[in-house]
């Protein structure tokens, strides 16, 4: 199916509930197009014609929402790529396309400035959108440039505390052209399942229900657009039947960020009988184990390792949950060192027989007392001020009151000591 499946009709409905079709991929909340006068005063920022790609989105809409999902190397990571917002004029907070453009005018202004160079004004790329500050796409749009009218992915990188991210800002190209980047937009899982985790397609089937409930959408045209927008799902599961999953990289990292994602040990067992190797990355830095730890899907860790997949040293760093001691021995001997992070960690989510077993280690790996009391001190420190926020209102936590004291309250019991 594509937009060619829907009448006339059907597509001036759409357009009525400000939704509109470009590439065979659905924006939703879509704003009027740009003027002439707008795009042409554009075009004189780019220095020449604007790829006819953009121009045909911007002369449909001038921007919206989008409900997909896009993940592409970067840095060497598996980088899950935000772009759930096409900018456009008189938006507030951070989707405002002309303030945008304004934003990346000065830092080319800065950076010609800064090498002694005089600048002619014109900008070499264009953000289109993206999600907020963090995610940003952007279109070439120098005519003299060889990749003209190609899209890139600009994301920032974070803290080294965030574990399994990206730790400087990294560009990545999407596609050669606008229409190509769009059909990079995908679903990773049905809309239509409810596995109670946040997916990317929630706020898009809200707005169709709104619609529907408030401006006289019918839910004939309303079904037909989901049947439309599910088409976008990548299909992991019919290559695993038919044997030929393993031939299918992309798929595979789908098919573990799903097997992780349910914590299914069964699936983890199926995708080793097919010959899937559990190795590389599959979500940010985060090898396959290392994922499911950071995800606490403890039962399909220990079938991942298992199945064979690799334990990192720093394996156990990333453990934020109630660790089962049986993986916990698991670990250490695939070649997880002790951590007395790890060992806070499970101490304060009550498990203190895998924060024991991590201690003691493994013959001439252990933690030390000195060690253990240092990393609970900092955690229950941090805990304490977590806890002190949520009681003045100035902090939502997922632990919540009760959880953060009695996070505390654990470490502040928990005794440990090398056994001699």
């Amino acid at each position: 199916m594509s937009s060619n499946d829907f009448s006339a009709d059907e597509i001036a409905e759409l357009r009525a509930q400000r939704i509109e079709i470009f590439a065979d991929r659905v924006i939703y909340d879509a704003q009027p197009p740009l003027s002439d006068e707008k795009l042409a005063f554009l075009q004189g920022l780019c220095g020449g014609e604007i790829h006819h790609d953009l121009l045909a989105l911007w002369k449909l809409t001038a921007g919206g929402r989008l409900a997909y999902d896009l993940t592409m190397p970067m840095d060497g990571n598996e980088e899950a790529i935000s772009w759930n917002e096409l900018f456009y004029e008189g938006s507030d907070g951070y989707r405002d396309l002309i303030e945008w453009i304004e934003h990346e005018r000065a830092l080319a202004q800065e950076a010609h400035e800064h090498r002694g160079e005089e600048w002619n004004g014109k900008l070499g790329v264009v953000p289109i959108g993206g999600f907020e500050y963090c995610d940003r796409i952007y279109v070439v749009t120098d005519p003299d440039a060889a990749d003209f009218g190609r899209v890139l992915a600009w994301k920032q990188g974070l803290p080294p505390a965030w574990r399994g991210n990206l730790h400087q800002d990294a560009v990545a190209t999407i596609a050669d052209d606008l229409v190509s980047a769009f059909k990079e937009l995908h679903l990773e899982t049905d809309p239509l399942a409810s596995p109670g985790d946040y997916s990317v397609s929630d706020e898009f089937l809200e707005y169709l229900s709104e619609r529907q409930e408030e401006h006289g959408m019918q839910k004939a045209l309303a079904d037909k657009l989901t049947a439309f927008y599910r088409r976008a799902m990548v299909d992991w599961k019919t290559p695993l039947a038919n044997g030929t999953l393993s031939a299918h990289p992309a798929l595979v990292r789908l098919s573990i960020r799903d097997a992780v994602g349910s914590d299914d040990a069964e699936l983890v067992g199926r995708l080793a009988a097919a010959r899937v190797v559990f190795d590389g990355v599959v979500s940010g830095s985060h090898g396959p184990t290392s994922f499911a730890l950071a995800r606490g899907a403890y039962a399909a860790a220990m079938a991942l390792i298992q199945a064979g997949a690799p334990v990192v040293e720093d394996a156990l760093d990333e453990v934020h949950g109630n660790l089962p001691p049986e993986l916990a021995h698991t670990l250490l001997r695939a070649g997880a060192k002790p951590s007395a992070n790890a060992m806070a960690n499970c101490v304060a989510y009550g498990a203190t027989e895998s924060a024991r077993i991590i201690g003691v280690g493994v013959p001439g790996q252990s933690v030390s007392a000195a060690d253990y009391d240092r990393a609970a001190a900092t955690m229950l420190e941090e805990l304490e001020r977590d806890t002190a926020k949520v009681r003045a209102g100035k902090l939502h936590h997922y632990l919540r009151l009760e959880g953060l004291e009695l996070h505390a309250q654990r470490l502040r019991e928990f005794r440990y000591s090398l056994p001699h």
